[in-house]
């Protein structure tokens, strides 16, 4: 009968193979070192996804469901086809309107580019995005300024299922935020404050720099 493996004496087993000393210390130091790397992605994640400290002192309107951008189709000035699904990767800065664009969304529109240009080597991590909710022409004099952002065609009773005004107020009285993951978090009052909205979105580029990339996927 073969000896019983749990009666084996400290003599018996003292042939079996240990690990070199070093070699636990030092996977304990390489583990140290990749939670010491991970932990600013950590603390990031878990500052705006979880804890986010700041959300009294927003001068924005935080959206606590953050609605996911719809997978629906747009159409860009040229008639090329394209889908809202596009438009992640990025933050956003979105407002809209009909094609018209009176006085108050020429406003918006050179404020979105103007809040976008601000945030100086930041500004590659965010676009500028017009929604036109209608099929009227755009004037020929609002082009050349869209071409520096996005402006694309879509259904507006679709894009109210998305995006919500302030109670009373119309679709095209904000400027929205949307963030890379493409959730609509933040929207900004009607004839908001330019000041306020820049230290707003300042705030969310430095919360998510090290989990945000510049620029989409090709």
């Amino acid at each position: 009968m073969a000896e019983d493996p749990l009666l084996m004496t400290t003599h018996e087993v003292a042939g079996l193979k240990s690990e070199p000393p070093g070699v636990l210390a030092g996977r304990i130091k390489l583990l140290f070192i990749l939670l010491v790397c991970a932990a600013p992605v950590i603390a990031s994640y878990l500052t705006y996804y979880v804890i986010r400290p700041e959300i009294t002192s927003s001068y924005g309107t935080l959206i606590p469901e953050q609605p996911d951008i719809p997978d629906i189709q747009a159409t860009d000035l040229h008639g090329q086809a394209h889908s809202m699904n596009e438009l992640r990767k990025q933050w956003l800065l979105l407002s809209v309107g009909p094609a018209a664009c009176d006085a108050n969304c020429e406003w918006r529109l050179y404020l979105q580019r103007q809040l976008r240009e601000s945030m100086g080597p930041e500004r590659m991590r965010m676009d500028w995005v017009w929604l036109i909710t209608d099929e009227l022409d755009v004037r020929q004099e609002l082009k050349p300024a869209l071409e520096q952002g996005i402006a694309w065609r879509v259904n507006a009773d679709k894009l109210a299922q998305w995006l919500r005004p302030e109670q009373g107020g119309d679709l095209s009285d904000h400027i929205y935020v949307v963030d890379p993951l493409g959730n609509w978090m933040m929207r900004f009052p009607k004839d908001a404050d330019p000041d306020k909205m820049r230290k707003d979105l300042r705030k969310l580029l430095k919360a998510s720099q090290f989990w945000d990339t510049e620029g989409r996927d090709s």
